[in-house]
């Protein structure tokens, strides 16, 4: 079984799954994570924001922004090695590299047009 880690840039809060306009794309990869997770598969996602220290104790992320800078993230890593940058994985990538169907993990559609939610938890 691989392990996936995505490191991504900073955001307000940890998913980016927050404010007023959820971007469907980060709702897509939460929901892909999730199903991924409940496979029993090791998936880790780190922002840059809430977890800075897994950039700095991930060597292969380290150099990989020193050289290209924070406009190289997303980079998503497959048993240690660089297999994506500058992009999300999709879903067809994310079961391919752990063998969990995402047939079920579609992007985001809001349930309620217009929906602007209360807390959200992004100070």
């Amino acid at each position: 079984m691989s392990k996936v880690e995505i490191f991504e840039p900073a955001m307000c809060c940890s998913t980016g799954v927050c404010g007023p306009g959820i971007d469907p794309e980060l709702m897509r990869v939460a929901v892909a994570i999730d199903a991924i997770a409940k496979g029993g598969i090791a998936i880790g996602r780190y922002n840059l924001s809430a977890n800075p220290g897994e950039f700095i104790a991930n060597a292969v992320v380290n150099a990989e922004i020193m050289k290209e800078g924070i406009s190289t993230l997303p980079v998503t890593l497959v048993d240690g090695v660089i297999v994506k940058r500058n992009a999300y994985p999709t879903n067809d990538e994310l079961s391919g590299w752990t063998g969990v169907s995402l047939e079920n993990a579609k992007a985001f559609r809001p349930i309620t047009p217009g929906f602007r939610g209360g807390n959200t938890g992004c100070h």
